[in-house]
């Protein structure tokens, strides 16, 4: 069966991805000092995390989380921990020039992490999934099939957004060339202040 209000759930998910949180602030960043094909790594390990966390919500924890908000806090604040970890990361790291063809050290493993611990420790998605996601699907049906077309739909949409951003960023570049290190100090700069709004504002 097909999911409920699936062109609902589209306007809503697309909404999200348009807006700038710290997986696409990061991948800016990193599409600009180290290419955007290494940046498919960080997407993929955003995507993946995802995947996880819509499986257990639907499969295995169902409202756990709504009943059990300290383990949100945990989540918040490992959260709010790494994106100031990759703010003072990007702060520091060296701007790549654009034709250059150096190998730089951070591994694919080291983007795939950074995209899978920034999605997988966000708040907002262990909030968006359990309270929003299971709207979409009528549990009176074959549900699996409506996971895979929600889920599936979900991480296309996410993958092909954050690919967007980093390709964005490299029609910048040669901006970017007259001022190497503007890039890293705004984009470390959003993180914090996502990271201080998320503080702030994310009350469980």
């Amino acid at each position: 069966m097909f999911p409920l209000n699936y062109f609902l759930f589209l306007q809503i998910i697309l909404f999200l991805f348009i807006t700038p949180g710290p997986p696409r602030i990061v991948i800016v960043s990193y599409s600009m000092n180290y290419g955007v094909r290494k940046c498919i790594w960080m997407a993929l390990g955003d995507i993946t995390a995802n995947i996880i966390q819509a499986t257990l919500v639907i499969f295995v924890i169902g409202s756990f989380f709504s009943e059990n908000p300290t383990f949100l806090n945990i989540f918040k604040w490992v959260g709010v921990a790494y994106i100031l970890y990759l703010a003072f990361d990007i702060f520091n790291s060296r701007p790549k020039e654009v034709n250059s063809t150096k190998d730089f050290s951070k591994s694919f493993f080291s983007f795939f992490k950074d995209g899978f611990l920034v999605a997988g420790t966000s708040p907002k998605a262990w909030m968006f999934f359990p309270l929003i996601f299971p709207q979409f699907i009528d549990f009176n049906e074959n549900y699996l099939i409506q996971f895979l077309i929600l889920i599936t739909t979900y991480v296309v949409l996410d993958f092909l957004s954050l690919i967007g951003y980093a390709l964005l960023a490299q029609k910048l570049i040669t901006w970017i060339n007259t001022k190497p290190r503007t890039i890293n100090t705004i984009s470390a700069s959003v993180l914090v202040i996502i990271a201080l709004i998320i503080v702030a504002t994310q009350q469980y």
